[in-house]
């Protein structure tokens, strides 16, 4: 039976780069994509226990985002200090989407997902996930991420 909560949090901080920020003194729309990206990269390794390169040169698969969304809730800016919370829906046969939530002492500041899809690391073509990582992401997977969210991406298998 799969625990009620994580064993530990799968959460990023950092602080806001004054090059990450537009006119208006606030983090520009797409670098929250790359900082779900930092947050993902920190989580796998967090879970799978090594780095997301040496896990790739061990299975022979790779990680290609297939899909992405963002809501912006509250500006962040310059020097604020962001946490990056990940939780992971339960993998389907190739494809893994990842939820972040965003948030700045506390207030929510942005939400959204990646889709990962698997893939033969030299082929390129969609292939299942590894059991070793769907092991690694149980504890951390909530089955009820998304499950009401009118921003859930699309379920391939």
């Amino acid at each position: 039976m799969r625990a009620a909560m994580p064993p530990t949090p799968l959460i990023t901080a950092l602080r806001v780069r004054y090059v990450e920020c537009d006119m208006q003194g606030h983090v520009f729309n797409g670098h929250y994509l790359t900082y779900f990206d930092i947050a993902h990269t920190e989580a796998l390794r967090s879970a799978l226990g090594v780095s997301y390169g040496e896990f790739v040169a061990e299975h022979g698969v790779d990680f290609v985002v297939a899909e992405s969304g963002v809501r912006y809730l509250a500006p962040a800016h310059f020097d604020d200090v962001l946490e990056i919370v990940v939780t992971f829906e339960p993998p389907t046969s190739s494809s893994l989407i990842s939820r972040f939530a965003i948030r700045r002492d506390g207030t929510a500041v942005a939400a959204g997902f990646l889709r990962h899809v698997c893939v033969d690391a030299r082929e390129h073509v969609k292939t299942p996930w590894p059991d070793a990582f769907r092991r690694a992401l149980e504890p951390y997977v909530d089955d009820d991420a998304g499950s009401n969210d009118a921003d859930t991406p699309s379920r391939p298998t």
